[in-house]
Formats: C-alpha cells, structure tokens, sequence
C-alpha cells in the first residue's frame, strides 16, 4: 500500500522535557514517518507525516487527544500553506473578509518566494496580482519565484531595468513555461492598441500571468478583481498603507518611471 502525506500540528500547553521524543517514539510504533518538523507560531509544532495506514493516523489521533500537555489543531491531507508553514516555520497570512488575498512583509521574501514559486509550477490558466508600494520587491519575488519552479520570465511591460513596453512576441516566447510579467501602471500610461492586443492575446493562454498593479491594470481592461486567481500584498511591515495616490504624484513629476524601478 502506497505511503499517504498528513500534516500535523499541536500547540503545546506545557514543553516539559521529552515531549517530542515521546511523540516521535509513538509515531514510530504506529509505523508512522516524519518527513519534516518545525517550530510553527505560538507555540505550536508542525509535521509532514507518512503513514501506510489510514487508521494508524486515526489512532494517533485518539492517543494524543487524552494527553494533557499538548493540544491537537491540524491532522489532515498537507496543504500549500501546511507544507510552506513546515518549511519556513510561519503561517502565509490571508485577508479575514477575502481569503485568495494573503499578506507578506518584506521580512519575509524566503517565504514569499516559496509561495510564489509553488503557485508557478502548477499548470493551466493563472491569473496572479501582486500590490505593493514602489521598491518593496515585488517584481524581483516574482523573477525569484520564477527561478525557483524552473520557469522562464518575460516582461510585458515593466521598468526593472528600462521601461518596457512589448507590442508583440516572437515565436520562441510562448508556452506554460513562462510566467508573464504585466506592470498595470506601465500598460495603463504608457501603451498603445498594439500592446494591448498583445496583453489580450496573452491573457488567453495555457500559461500565469502576473500583474504588478491589478488595482490600476483593471481600470483599463475588462477585467476585475475577482478573475484573479490570487492577490498577494507586500509591505514592508505590517502597518504599511498601499495607495496609489503617492504613485500618481511621482509620475507626475517624473515622467521616467523611475520610482517603479523596483
């Protein structure tokens, strides 16, 4: 019988000494593997685990629910946050009132990447916003991300290094290997009806899409908020407000682009 993945979790309600041997030992007279273990946020222990047998994971439920130093809060097939929150030893935060928004800090670009980088590999149409003020690292998370899934990047538009604005693509550039890079800002000031037949065209294919900006970029197409699949903010801590009325002024004044260099 083929070995199934579980994630589990328990919160500590007293570390004595041993603890985790104990729990180890009885993971390992239940034939149970552990694949990964971290420390998870207040107080709490997460755990990719193997096990053969459903019922084992079920009786390791039943055993540790009557012990009285710890509390059981996940036992179930791993998520992407499960296995991002083992790995990275924190939970990927979501917006309360719109669960597809989750919330990064600067702080933590490794886990931010890791997150990106999963949401690449998988395949079929994705649509991905990310917002954040100017050089808070959004469009280098997404060139890391794409690194990490072994995916190819191509700008759209952007001002990474120059201002880019692309009218057409040439054949070598299309396929589910590349993540499309979209600055909505960039596209909404300065396209013309060629890019923008492009962005169409693009948007159409077997193949993520990442949009800097969805806010500014849904203003000039007939897209919305809700055809993104995930919208994922940056700041650089958790206090930081996104606007864009800080933005319009810079552009204003400089007609470079240069403050979204980022």
């Amino acid at each position: 019988m083929e070995k199934k993945e579980w994630y589990f979790e328990y919160e500590l309600q007293y570390n004595r000494p041993g603890l985790l041997g104990d729990i180890s030992t009885l993971l390992g007279m239940l034939s149970i593997n552990i694949v990964m273990i971290n420390g998870i946020e207040n107080a709490r222990r997460g755990m990719l685990i193997l096990s053969h047998s459903d019922d084992n994971v079920e009786r390791l439920k039943t055993i540790l629910e009557k012990v009285e130093t710890i509390k059981i809060r996940k036992l179930r097939k791993p998520t992407l946050r499960d296995r991002l929150a083992v790995r990275h030893g924190k939970y990927i935060h979501r917006d309360t009132e719109d669960r597809k928004t989750v919330r990064f800090v600067r702080d933590e670009f490794g886990l931010l990447v890791d997150f990106m980088a999963e949401l690449f590999k998988s395949d079929g149409h994705k649509l991905i916003g990310v917002r954040g003020m100017p050089r808070v690292g959004k469009t280098e998370s997404i060139v890391a991300g794409s690194v990490s899934a072994n995916k190819k990047w191509l700008f759209v538009s952007s001002t990474l290094l120059k201002q880019t604005v692309r009218n057409k693509l040439i054949d070598g550039e299309y396929g589910e290997d590349y993540i499309y890079i979209i600055d909505g800002v960039v596209s909404q000031q300065r396209a013309n009806e060629q890019h923008w037949q492009l962005i169409r065209e693009i948007m159409q294919l077997p193949a993520t899409k990442v949009v800097e900006h969805p806010d500014v970029f849904i203003q000039a197409t007939e897209y919305t908020i809700d055809d993104f699949d995930y919208i994922i903010e940056i700041r650089r801590d958790d206090e930081e407000e996104i606007t864009y009325e800080i933005m319009e002024r810079q552009h204003n004044f400089d007609q470079g682009f240069s403050m979204f260099d980022f």
